[in-house]
């Protein structure tokens, strides 16, 4: 079955197709070629599921978010204030791709969000400063995946809602990691700009006065994230709420720069339009073919065959981290948590490991997931917004993003602190 899956998959892609119809007919393949059972049928109802999900509201209104916060200017002047703080190291532009994918995750709380609103600033700076693209690319997708760790985040909320679990002490669980990642994926750009200075692009000139005259450019996004955060933890609004309340405040900010005409909201309703159809049009052909995967039987015995073998702690741990690498190679996060979390968490916690730890790792492994060929949901999202060359560019210029991500996942590992620090002094 796998040896077919692939082959199918990989000449799919060659010939061009979009993600969302690849992995529809790849999932209308599976069932034809390896199910008895008329699995297309499925997929009408699959496709409400998925789309009805509450959780992905908070999606299109994040999107909406950026989409503002894109044309009203408030986006690009972040872009350039980070630029002139982080633009001087080796790699320039790249770090203020990490940087501001670090800052707008703070304020939207979807990867793909992230990913495709950062895309859409940095796409013209690649020719205009001469970096190698697939690596610039390459860290517009890694930088995406902290939407997902950085609070506010839709998967650590759905792990919260799955395992009972509070969904703020995840949220402070993530911010240490978060910072750590970002730094890790800096680090990556600085090493390879080391061995292959081209690949950095023209060397960014700035001032101690530029830096200073860039810092109001800040203040909008730390004020959506104040908005959104101390609704939650004021008790005004539950997660998902908080998003709609993130969209009025980038409201307010347009209408404050001037910026609020009917054209810039016919633009973000269009864009929004735009690129949360694409969305969920991927969302729900993963979950008809995370459907026909695990139709097949494949999850589930891989889960019944961990529960099985009875593990001690660092086995099943390890054990749990390749099952998760492999699953996110063809699995998109949500539903892979869905499918699995509810089944290993107990599991783990009984092994003695911390639920609110535990959580963070997931995440972890759901970000890698994300950038993991051949389906990494960032790598199309950002692809879309590339719209040129071959998706197996930004499979290959985000590889050392995923070395960062695994570096990270030993961290957090083999210091647990990381993470359980600040939720440690918030129940304190």
């Amino acid at each position: 079955m796998v040896p077919t899956t692939l082959g199918l998959l990989f000449t799919l892609l060659l010939i061009g197709l979009p993600i969302g119809a690849v992995m529809l007919v790849l999932a209308l393949a599976i069932g034809a070629i390896f199910s008895p059972m008329p699995l297309y049928l499925a997929a009408g109802e699959l496709s409400w599921v998925s789309s009805s999900n509450y959780l992905l509201v908070s999606v299109p209104l994040f999107v909406f978010l950026g989409e503002i916060l894109l044309r009203a200017g408030i986006a690009e002047r972040l872009y350039g204030a980070i630029v002139q703080w982080i633009g001087w190291l080796p790699g320039g532009l790249m770090h203020a791709n990490i940087g501001a994918s670090g800052v707008f995750a703070a304020t939207s709380g979807s990867s793909v969000a992230t990913a495709a609103t950062i895309s859409v600033v940095a796409k013209p700076m690649v020719e205009r400063y001469g970096y190698n693209e697939r690596l610039f690319y390459g860290s517009v997708a890694g930088g995406g995946t902290l939407g997902i760790l950085i609070p506010p985040s839709i998967n650590l909320i759905l792990y919260g809602w799955l395992t009972s679990t509070s969904v703020p002490g995840l949220y402070m669980a993530g911010v240490i990691p978060g910072l750590v990642l970002a730094g890790l994926f800096s680090a990556a750009i600085v090493l390879i700009c080391l061995v292959k200075p081209g690949f950095g692009g023209t060397r960014i000139e700035t001032s101690w006065r530029k830096r200073i005259e860039s810092l109001p450019a800040l203040v909008p996004p730390l004020f959506i994230f104040a908005v959104i955060l101390g609704s939650i933890y004021l008790g005004i609004a539950t997660p998902t709420e908080s998003a709609a309340l993130g969209v009025l405040s980038a409201l307010v900010l347009a209408a404050v720069h001037g910026r609020l005409t009917v054209g810039v909201l016919l633009e973000a309703i269009d864009g929004t339009m735009r690129t949360t159809g694409m969305i969920m049009l991927i969302v729900m052909a993963a979950w008809f073919l995370n459907f026909t995967i695990s139709a097949m039987g494949l999850v589930t015995a891989i889960n019944q065959g961990i529960v099985a073998m009875n593990l001690d702690p660092l086995t099943l741990l390890v054990a749990v981290i390749a099952v998760y690498l492999v699953l996110g190679c063809f699995m998109d996060p949500l539903p892979m948590m869905i499918v699995t979390v509810p089944v290993l968490t107990p599991l783990m916690v009984s092994a003695g490991y911390d639920p609110i730890w535990f959580g963070i790792l997931i995440v972890l492994l759901c970000e890698a997931a994300l950038i993991t060929p051949p389906i990494g949901m960032n790598l199309f999202v950002v692809q879309g917004v590339r719209r040129r060359g071959s998706i197996v560019d930004l499979m290959v210029g985000v590889l050392p993003f995923l070395l960062a991500l695994i570096v990270m996942i030993a961290a957090i590992i083999l210091f647990p602190q990381l993470a359980l620090w600040m939720p440690t002094l918030l129940r304190g």
